[in-house]
């Protein structure tokens, strides 16, 4: 501890970053769901360091790439604990964005305009990162995942068919794809906490909100001793959860038919993406035309962003009302039905139930700031 002091007396920037994090003035009434940040930082470096202990032993071949996973389950020395904590460390760093996003949307974040285009920005690079993780197994479903997923580029007017097989390195899904798959994956994150880093400078630069939603200028404390201990807590209770899941049920969340070897002559019956995508695989299938699928695809992400340029509200938070707040967990319910439809097949009555949830799904973010507003000209 007293060389680590020595080295930030000598480090003058290094010296700042420790006190602007230990310093920093923060609003004396957040509560939990401000905790979701700093575990989104805590499942980076368990992503980042299982996912190097994974890369030492695995083989970026699709001959031995299915194998070489298997040979670290069984072979290497609590390898099949490097593996599950990684798989299913995925799965919860998307349970823990989805909520810290959710939390956002709801105390209106958005309207620090900088930080939340950041935050969307980290979204879309983890939605990259993760998927290129999947296929890298080379299951069944990795493969064809890859290949339905890597086709939606052909969509593009006139350079599609080049890009996708500029991306293969080929005419199908194949060993130059699984590379840079892999090659991809593993730089990704350091880009990731890169992103990270800035959404943070931005962070302090604004100020964190706050469950009442007004400025607490008067009333702000240090983040240490205080928030530090909650956050303790916070991963407490985390690693009690993650280990119950990964000790007891490893595989819960895993696609059986990843764990049969890739066929590109035998197609799934249904072919879908990981559990935390299929509210976003559901709009691409509840749209008949190709294109028109990935742009609604994209949109289902970018719309976040949108919330930003609204005009301001006089009450910073759905708090304060109440046909706003209901707007909002119709949203909710609407993502978790989408993701529920993802899981069937491409048939009546889920196409056209998928069809009326994506319009419901876009409406909404169109109508929760303008009741918004509504309300605040009524309280005038």
């Amino acid at each position: 501890m007293l060389m680590f002091s020595k080295k930030m007396k000598k480090n003058p920037l290094l010296m700042s970053l420790f006190n602007s994090l230990i310093n920093l003035p923060t609003p004396s009434n957040i509560n939990t769901m401000w905790n979701f940040g700093s575990l989104l930082g805590l499942m980076l470096i368990i992503q980042i360091m299982s996912g190097i202990f994974l890369a030492m032993h695995f083989s970026a071949s699709i001959m031995i790439a299915f194998e070489s996973v298997i040979h670290i389950c069984r072979n290497v020395n609590n390898g099949w604990l490097i593996r599950v904590i990684h798989s299913n460390g995925a799965s919860f760093f998307f349970i823990f964005i989805y909520i810290h996003v959710g939390r956002g949307i709801y105390f209106n974040s958005a309207q620090m305009k900088k930080t939340w285009i950041s935050g969307i920005m980290i979204l879309f690079l983890l939605m990259g990162t993760a998927f290129m993780g999947y296929v890298l197994p080379w299951g069944q479903m990795s493969f064809w995942g890859a290949t339905v997923i890597t086709n939606l580029l052909s969509a593009v007017p006139y350079l599609g068919n080049i890009m996708v097989l500029w991306l293969w390195g080929g005419f199908a899904v194949d060993n130059p794809t699984l590379t840079r798959f892999f090659t991809l994956h593993f730089m990704m994150p350091f880009l990731l906490a890169g992103m990270i880093l800035i959404h943070l400078i931005l962070l302090h630069e604004s100020g964190s909100s706050n469950p009442i939603g007004m400025p607490m200028n008067n009333d702000k404390i240090p983040f240490y001793p205080y928030f530090l201990i909650k956050d303790m807590l916070g991963y407490m209770l985390f690693f009690v959860l993650f280990m119950l899941l990964i000790l007891f049920m490893p595989y819960f969340l895993n696609d059986p038919d990843n764990f049969v070897p890739a066929n590109p002559l035998v197609t799934p019956l249904h072919i879908q993406p990981e559990w935390y995508f299929l509210f976003a695989y559901s709009i691409l299938r509840a749209i008949p035309n190709k294109l028109g699928g990935v742009i609604a695809l994209l949109s289902s992400i970018v719309i976040l962003s949108s919330l930003s340029f609204f005009p301001s509200s006089y009450f910073k938070g759905m708090q304060f009302y109440p046909l706003t707040q209901h707007l909002f967990w119709f949203w909710v319910n609407l993502t978790l039905l989408l993701t529920w439809i993802g899981m069937k097949p491409v048939e009546i009555p889920y196409i056209i139930t998928s069809q009326i949830l994506t319009l419901l799904y876009f409406s909404i973010f169109m109508m929760m700031p303008i009741s918004q507003q509504v309300w605040d000209y009524l309280l005038k």
